[in-house]
């Protein structure tokens, strides 16, 4: 790891960091006229052509288009989370960096820590749930994409069963998990979700395996939470659907991938280096959806079902119209209790935390 680190260093663009200032909660940046603001990004797994970080990656490069000469970006890639995420973070805001993205959940505590040690560098963390004066979180509504991916391949299985290849048991995992039972069973009641459980983002040999294992159990259309293309390509070799994951990756399945649900990170790494630059930056919480643009569905397959287009249009529209939550009631867990009554839906702080399977899954949940 200490090579691998040293090879990092050498790779960071290194420029002279500009002046800041704390002042009533915000970032005041007056150095940057002269200076572009320099912006790190930690991955972690390799940029590839697909999936989770490759999405990411296009979203540094979108800021990098639309902010000319006004920031300096660069990244390090394949961060293993832990330790070795707290030394790579440590590093980039030692060498000057002023903000700081880093796009996994589990880099949550590293960068919290780290924070702590550069109170005028600003952090901002995907997918977390812990805020500090210079430490935000910012997260795609994904599972209003697995909904709508669950609405089509409702209306494609023809043995009611799917399959979903999961990473980590951590609560964004399981809420795609459940959007996409959930959107199934909308247009299809008699539907099961298989799981099974890989504890990696990205181990292509772990997923297809995984996929290999549910379509032995019957599932004829498969979803994931994890980054490689290997559950696309089994289901290209063995006959069957699957959805893509972050983004459209038809390119390895093209009369496999049913549709893929992907993720618009642009324009909000524009806009929070905008407000960095301005100094109106604050520290807050932020989730965009179908609604506000970051979270859609893509490559639809040809020939799908005109019911199930239709089903899918007017859910999309209502999601992106907030006339539509995915998880409202009336909604059932998996031993068929009412957890969300009519009327009502979950919360935020419920969501942020849910630990929960609905109606239909078919598969243990890990403690």
């Amino acid at each position: 790891m200490s090579m691998f680190l040293s090879a990092t260093r050498r790779a960071l663009l290194r420029h002279g960091a500009a002046v800041l200032a704390f002042g009533a909660g915000l970032l005041s940046l007056p150095a940057l006229a002269a200076e572009p603001l320099k912006v790190a990004f930690v991955y972690v797994g390799p940029i590839g052509d697909a999936g989770w970080t490759y999405s990411h990656e296009q979203g540094r490069l979108a800021l990098e288009k639309a902010l000319p000469g006004q920031v300096k970006t660069t990244y390090v890639e394949s961060v293993p989370e832990g330790a070795d995420a707290e030394r790579v973070i440590r590093q980039l805001a030692a060498d000057g960096n002023q903000l700081i993205f880093t796009t996994s959940f589990g880099y949550m505590e590293a960068t919290l820590k780290v924070a702590r040690l550069f109170p005028k560098t600003v952090f901002m963390h995907a997918t977390g749930y812990k805020t500090a004066k210079n430490v935000g979180v910012y997260e795609a509504r994904a599972y209003e994409s697995s909904y709508l991916l669950g609405v089509l391949a409702g209306g494609k299985t023809k043995s009611n069963t799917l399959g979903f290849v999961a990473s980590f048991p951590i609560p964004e995992v399981i809420r795609n998990i459940d959007a996409f039972t959930l959107g199934a069973q909308s247009v299809n009641p008699k539907i099961k979700t298989k799981v099974i459980w890989v504890n990696t983002w990205y181990d292509p040999g772990k997923e297809r395996q995984a996929a290999e294992t549910l379509i032995a159990q019957g599932a004829d259309v498969l979803s994931q939470n994890t980054d490689s293309a290997a559950v696309l390509q089994t289901a290209q070799q063995k006959g069957v659907y699957a959805c893509g994951r972050n983004s459209d990756m038809s390119r390895f399945a093209p009369s496999a991938q049913l549709a893929a649900g992907i993720v618009d990170w642009g324009p909000f790494y524009i806009q929070t280096a905008r407000d960095v630059i301005a100094g109106t930056w604050k520290s807050a919480s932020t989730r965009w959806g179908v609604a506000e643009g970051m979270v859609d569905v893509a490559a639809l397959l040809p020939g799908l079902p005109a019911p199930t287009l239709k089903a899918y249009g007017d859910q999309k529209k209502a999601l992106a119209e907030h006339r539509f939550e995915v998880f409202q009631g009336p909604i059932k867990d998996q031993s068929g209790a009412l957890r969300v009554a009519a009327g009502s839906q979950l919360t935020t702080e419920q969501l942020m935390a849910l630990d929960w399977y609905v109606h239909g899954v078919d598969a243990p949940l890990p403690r």
